[in-house]
């Protein structure tokens, strides 16, 4: 049976659901398409979306950590202006000391384009690239 097949959706473990519930939603601006518990923890959960569909799923969990590896990345045609929009809402965006980065912190992409990375409150990192 071919998993490509089937729709993928990204899932984040956060320490704290309301504190991640005014990130993605309050800075980041995704729309809650469902909410319910997670494992024990009752409302731990938020199935958001981007792209038109369901995308991204964030849940509290004991487990939750940091990783320094992208877990998600959006492809976007104004990168300058996503970029602004999400400063002017409070996401400070990472520079890496390896990478040349401009003022708001955007670098040029391996094979062109380019990205610029932000952290949840939990350290969880995102990307947000573009061909241009």
């Amino acid at each position: 049976m071919p998993l490509s097949a089937y729709q993928l959706r990204t899932s984040i473990a956060v320490s704290d659901i309301q504190e991640a519930v005014a990130f993605y939603e309050g800075k980041l601006g995704l729309p809650v398409l469902e909410s319910g518990p997670s494992a024990d923890i009752t409302d731990g959960n938020r199935v958001y979306g981007s792209g038109g569909g369901p995308a991204l799923n964030v849940y509290q969990s004991a487990t939750a950590g940091k990783t320094p590896a992208t877990l998600a990345t959006w492809y976007v045609d104004d990168l300058d202006q996503i970029v602004d929009e999400l400063v002017s809402s409070g996401v400070e965006f990472v520079r890496y000391d390896q990478f040349e980065h401009d003022a708001k912190g955007i670098t040029a992409r391996a094979g062109g384009g380019r990205i610029a990375w932000f952290q949840d409150p939990d350290g969880n990192t995102f990307a947000l690239e573009a061909d241009v």
